[in-house]
């Protein structure tokens, strides 16, 4: 009876609301990425993190019409709450509108929240959508054009005159220059394309050259549910399948403030990329095809150039590479040079296999890599057991499995050299308060996988074992405590540590909700490694690394005035000690608000003070749409940024970011090209969006 009543009072208050679409509310980037990251820091990949999240943004979930993989991958929910979510469909059938998540078991106001900026509810089956393809495309609602300019007002050496002639190092201009355009619709289509040209590159149509004008394009043509086709893609994808052992994308996070739900990967399969990180991706063509209900297959095909720097090899009189670049810089003539100069060629799949009714799923994967030139890496004795050759594949068998509030999952994998790769785990909900997790993984020294993104400790799935165990207690709606405790080692050397190495990571986390808007947060960190002594040129003997402990502390609160104005105040700091030796390190910070519907202002004051770059503060900044910043402030100083939106129309939104940074221990900042005569340095960032 209770059930009825819950479901006639929603009833009325969407008739109360009138017909009128939902609309989804802004996303709260800032707040969402510090709930989940427990420490940024230089070693996540930010922009492929933050890339990934807007996609869930701009191509939301629809409720009626998803899986808990999917509901899995938002790293919102946890198990008992996804199966809250299909017991109350199975039982009432599809949400008539998402004001009716309230009326779920296990779902409260401060999860609904977190997820409203990533999820749909819309109507299927007999009253799905019965125009042509072509004519859906052409009237969707959902499509935007986005440009953006940024630069340093501050000129750096790289382009500076350094001849008679004014040439300087960097052949183009210093502004960067970004245009992306995508229109779609949830489980039907979507297409979109990329270009950008980075500071110091040049805007030129010169075909003898292969420059078309900006530096790099990206672009995708997607059709979904086409029948037994279930997802097609063209152009540029990534994929998600497993663990990530073999195929890694997507919003990976791994250790964090939120402890449970990030440990596991969801199967994700074929997904456009729209980021512009110019390396980790596919180019060519990817599709999913359902043999039946519960079997599919997927199977695509890659050919991509990537920058390479190609060495002649005296001996053996062929040509080799010692490493792909990644920076995707084409700025100086070397970085030109490199360009493009070795094709990297993908082929492969994935087969999975999943019963909804018995709530497990098992796959396979399979990925072949051909290279055209022979990848062989410096001779160091850190090296010995990397990938060498033109050629490697990686294949692996994968599964989880849900009971109750439950659920385990794993995936092995093999390389062509024989390594192995195995990471397994657990999720679960031991009571209505409390849960946990639990993972364990081994990647062998001689394990190479270029597309793995599993969990870990390093950026790679090579030599490394360890076992994590994470918990969460909700004592109430407005307390939560998180802490996790990470146990990791490395049988082999690594690039900074001249012997086998291992360390610890631990976190504890509590973050209380007196009301809906305010939130204080208190969180403690600490980190053990191994690392090597700083070399010197009289030093001839090979030094043993000693244990290198980092701690950080982190205080902050964040409140609203009123309806208009709300502030966030916080201070971190942290120490790193090493060879009988302690630095510091801190940074406070106050960041102001501003929202009066169109017009939107946001901007911060901060001080910080560091030892040296170990004890870096790295802080998430508000910016444009699309955009991320995630300073590392180091040294002594002060810096400022505000960032202004204005949208006159409902078609039409601008922004603009100032933000400048006063260094007080320097006269230089930077060196090499990007050095800065001066000891302040100002970014600016123009954008409009336009919707059609």
């Amino acid at each position: 009876m209770r059930g009825w009543v819950t479901l006639a009072l929603v009833f009325l208050l969407c008739n109360i609301i009138s017909a009128q679409e939902f609309n989804r509310p802004d996303i709260d980037l800032e707040r969402f990425i510090e709930e989940i990251f427990a420490v940024q820091n230089g070693d996540v990949s930010s922009e492929e993190l933050f890339e990934t999240l807007l996609l869930f943004y701009s191509d939301p979930i629809n409720l009626n019409n998803t899986s808990e993989e999917e509901l899995r991958s938002l790293f919102i929910l946890n198990e008992s709450q996804i199966q809250s979510f299909f017991n109350y469909t199975a039982k009432n059938g599809k949400l008539l509108s998402i004001y009716e998540l309230q009326a779920i078991p296990d779902f409260d106001l401060i999860t609904i929240n977190k997820l409203l900026p990533f999820v749909i509810v819309r109507e299927s089956g007999l009253n799905a959508d019965s125009r042509s393809l072509w004519r859906r495309i052409a009237e969707e609602d959902n499509n935007y054009l986005l440009i953006r300019y940024e630069t340093t007002l501050e000129e750096k050496r790289g382009f500076k005159p350094t001849d008679s002639l004014g040439n300087s190092n960097y052949v183009g201009g210093p502004g960067k220059i970004y245009t992306r355009f995508r229109t779609s619709h949830i489980n039907d289509f979507s297409i979109g394309f990329t270009a950008e040209k980075d500071a110091g590159e040049e805007l030129a149509w010169d075909p003898s050259n292969k420059q078309y004008g900006a530096d790099f394009y990206s672009g995708h043509i997607q059709l979904m549910n086409q029948g037994k086709f279930k997802n097609i893609i063209l152009g540029d994808y990534q994929m998600q399948f497993g663990q990530s052992l073999v195929f890694g994308s997507g919003f990976n996070v791994g250790k964090g403030a939120e402890t449970i739900t990030t440990v596991r990967r969801s199967n994700l399969g074929i997904r456009p990329y729209t980021s512009v990180i110019e390396t980790n991706f596919f180019r060519g063509g990817a599709a999913t095809y359902a043999i039946t209900d519960k079997l599919e297959v997927t199977g695509f095909f890659s050919s991509l150039n990537q920058d390479a720097n190609i060495q002649a090899d005296t001996v053996e009189r062929e040509d080799f590479i010692t490493s792909i670049q990644q920076s995707g810089f084409h700025r100086t003539e070397s970085e030109i040079r490199n360009r493009n100069t070795v094709e990297e060629v993908n082929y492969g799949g994935a087969l999975l296999y999943s019963d909804r009714a018995a709530k497990y799923s098992l796959g396979a994967n399979i990925l072949v890599t051909e290279l055209s030139q022979n990848l062989q890496r410096a001779d160091r004795l850190y090296n010995a057991f990397e990938f060498k050759g033109t050629s490697n594949y990686t294949g692996s068998i994968f599964g989880d499995y849900s009971w109750q509030n439950f659920n385990v999952f794993g995936e092995v994998a093999t390389s062509k050299s024989g390594g192995f790769g195995l990471v397994a785990g657990m999720i679960g909900s031991i009571t209505s308060k409390l849960e946990t997790s639990v993972v364990i993984r081994n990647y062998e020294k001689d394990f190479h996988t270029f597309y793995g993104n599993a969990f870990g400790e390093s950026t790679r799935n090579i030599n490394e074992s360890g076992w994590y165990w994470g918990l969460k207690y909700t004592f109430s709606r407005k307390l939560i405590a998180t802490a996790y405790f990470d146990s990791f080692s490395f049988p082999w050397l690594r690039s900074n540590i001249n012997a086998p190495s291992s360390g610890y990571e631990y976190l504890s986390r509590i973050t209380y909700k007196p009301t809906r808007s305010i939130i204080l947060t208190g969180q403690f960190r600490e980190e053990s490694k191994a690392n090597n002594l700083p070399s010197t040129e009289s030093d001839e003997l090979i030094r043993f690394p000693l244990e290198a402990v980092k701690r950080n502390y982190l205080v902050s609160v964040d409140f609203p005035a009123n309806d208009i104005l709300s502030f966030k105040s916080r201070v971190q700091w942290s120490s790193y000690d090493f060879n009988s030796r302690q630095t510091e390190g801190f940074a406070i910070w106050q960041d102001a608000n501003l929202d009066f519907g169109k017009f939107k202002i946001s901007g911060r004051i901060a001080l910080f003070e560091t030892d040296d770059f170990n004890n870096a503060q790295y802080a998430y900044e508000r910016d444009v749409l699309y955009a991320f910043s995630v300073p590392a402030y180091n040294g002594i100083g002060t810096r400022q940024y505000v960032v202004v939106q204005y949208k006159p129309t409902r078609k039409l939104t601008f922004w603009a970011k100032y933000a400048r940074t006063h260094y007080r221990d320097r006269d230089v900042i930077s060196s090499g090209n990007k050095q800065i005569d001066g000891n302040i340095k100002t970014d600016i960032r123009i954008q409009a969006r336009i919707n059609f």
